[in-house]
C-alpha cells in the first residue's frame, strides 16, 4: 500500500518526485497547492475510498471485503490505554518543571495537575507534543502518568510547530530577545494570514492566465454530464469489430 500511495502522491501538484533526475526543472514549491492537513485528508480518502474498494492483486478481492469476512474470526487486540498508545508515536523532549510551568520551543504550558510536582521533581520530565497542534503538550509526571498541559494563556490560538519556530526566528532576527508565548503565537498567526493571502492571490492569477489562453468553443450542443448509478447494472456488449 505504501508503494501505491507514493506513486499517487507524485501525481499531485508540488511533488518533489523520487529523485533529482525525475524532478528536472519542475518547480515543486511554485506548484504546491495542498496544506499538510489537506494532504492527510487526501491520503485518508484515497485509502478508504479507493484502495480498500479496489481489487487487490494478491487477494483477488477488495481488501475491505476480506477484512469484513475475517474480523469476526480474529479477536482484535486493542490497546488498553488508547491515549498512551497514541502518545507513543509523538516526538518528545525533556524539560524541567519550573514554577511558571513547562517551557518548550519558546512556548509556556501549565496544568493544575502539575502544581503538586513543582519543587519535588528533581529530574527532567518527559514532554510529548503533536507538531500539528502546539496548543497543548503531554507531560509525564514523576508517578509515570501523563497529564495534558495547555498554553498558560488559554486565549491563544493553536499553531503548528513549524509556524512557532518560524515566528520565533522572525522575532529573533528583529532583535527581540525577550520572547513570550503570546508574541510567538501572534506572529505565527499573522504569518499564516500572509501565506494564505499569497496562495489565494497566486491561484487567482493562475486561473486568470489559464482562462485568457483558452480557445472558445461552442459547446451548446454537447449535452450534459449525468451521474452514473452503479447500483443498476446494465448488459455489456463487447465490440468485436
Amino acid at each position: 500500500m505504501i508503494g501505491t500511495q507514493m506513486g499517487k502522491l507524485h501525481l499531485l501538484p508540488g511533488t518533489t518526485f523520487s529523485n533529482p533526475q525525475e524532478l528536472g526543472e519542475y518547480d515543486s514549491k511554485r506548484h504546491s497547492a495542498l496544506t499538510l492537513r489537506e494532504l492527510e485528508r487526501y491520503i485518508a480518502l484515497d485509502i478508504v475510498g479507493t484502495y480498500h474498494q479496489s481489487i487487490h492483486s494478491s487477494l483477488g478481492r477488495p481488501p475491505i471485503a476480506v477484512w469484513r469476512e475475517h474480523e469476526g474470526e480474529i479477536p482484535l487486540r486493542l490497546p488498553h490505554d488508547r491515549m498512551r498508545f497514541w502518545l507513543a508515536f509523538l516526538p518528545e523532549q525533556e524539560r524541567t518543571l519550573q514554577p511558571t510551568g513547562i517551557h518548550l520551543f519558546g512556548l509556556r504550558y501549565w496544568s493544575a495537575a502539575l502544581s503538586a510536582d513543582v519543587g519535588s521533581a528533581n529530574r527532567r520530565l518527559l514532554v510529548k507534543y503533536d507538531p500539528r497542534d502546539m496548543s497543548r503538550v503531554f507531560v509525564r509526571r514523576p508517578s509515570g502518568n501523563f497529564v495534558e498541559a495547555r498554553y498558560a494563556d488559554l486565549t491563544l490560538a493553536s499553531v503548528t510547530l513549524h509556524e512557532a519556530l518560524a515566528a520565533r526566528r522572525t522575532l529573533l532576527a528583529k532583535g527581540r530577545r525577550e520572547i513570550n508565548t503570546r508574541t510567538i503565537v501572534g506572529t505565527a498567526i499573522e504569518q499564516r494570514k500572509l501565506v494564505d493571502a499569497a496562495v489565494k492571490a497566486t491561484a487567482t492569477a493562475r486561473r486568470g492566465r489559464t482562462a485568457s489562453t483558452k480557445t472558445k468553443v461552442d459547446d451548446s450542443g454537447w449535452g450534459s454530464l449525468r451521474g452514473i448509478d452503479s447500483s443498476k447494472p446494465v448488459a455489456f456488449d463487447e465490440d468485436t469489430e
